[in-house]
């Protein structure tokens, strides 16, 4: 899941952002309104974690220009003020959900979780293929009755390309959805991820690279 946090305390970003990549999210911060438009016109984001008071470009604009575009980026926004007037102003600007600060963090995982599964096509709780099962929600993925243990960019690979179906995810669609701006587009980051997590899947061998294409899951 790619999200954009945008929050313009730098120490409670740098939290949220932390936070968010060990539950295997794909994140990137905007510390302004105008940096969080620039960036959702440049990526594709599932989620949009949106403080409402912000410099430059007030929160309550970014909502309106992100619902208006049309990319069907959802917005969670996060306020000091948790009146009941300013939820229903909030929401009715558009946005997807409405958190109060201050928050528990576990609330906003589960919160953003539920905004991200409405950007895609429905998918079934547990996801497998063979013997191979992965739970997003409890974050176990096991194979043959044993639980593996993953990295936090592991298991986002194997939910990835689990969610496919079969398909071939390519390592471009794997960078977008599950690195973030940091990491450089020519790395080979993602065939060292690949590498790591067919290790730990052992044998037989569950995830087939296509040449030319990318990787999938599922009977050659």
């Amino acid at each position: 899941m790619r999200v954009l946090v945008v929050e313009d305390h730098r120490t409670l970003s740098a939290l949220i952002t932390a936070g968010l990549r060990r539950e295997a999210m794909a994140v990137d911060a905007a510390l302004d309104g105008h940096v969080a438009l620039e960036q959702v016109a440049a990526t594709r984001y599932d989620v949009v974690v949106l403080d409402r008071d912000l410099p430059g470009v007030h929160g309550d604009e970014v909502c309106r220009r992100i619902v208006a575009g049309g990319a069907g980026t959802r917005v969670l926004m996060l306020t000091a003020a948790g009146t009941v007037r300013d939820r229903v102003e909030g929401l009715g600007l558009g946005a997807d959900d409405y958190l109060p600060k201050p928050f528990d963090f576990a609330e906003l995982v589960a919160r953003i979780r539920a905004l991200g599964r409405r950007c895609t096509p429905a998918l079934p709780p547990v996801l497998d293929n063979g013997d191979l099962t992965l739970d997003p929600n409890r974050r176990v993925a096991m194979r043959a009755g044993r639980r593996l243990d993953l990295s936090p960019k592991e298991f986002a690979v194997l939910e990835c390309l689990l969610a496919a179906a079969g398909r071939v995810v390519s390592t471009e669609e794997l960078l977008e959805r599950v690195w973030d701006d940091a990491t450089d587009p020519f790395t080979s980051t993602v065939k060292t991820t690949i590498g790591r997590l067919r290790a730990k899947l052992g044998q037989p061998p569950a995830i087939h690279t296509v040449r030319e294409g990318g990787y999938r899951i599922g009977d050659q």
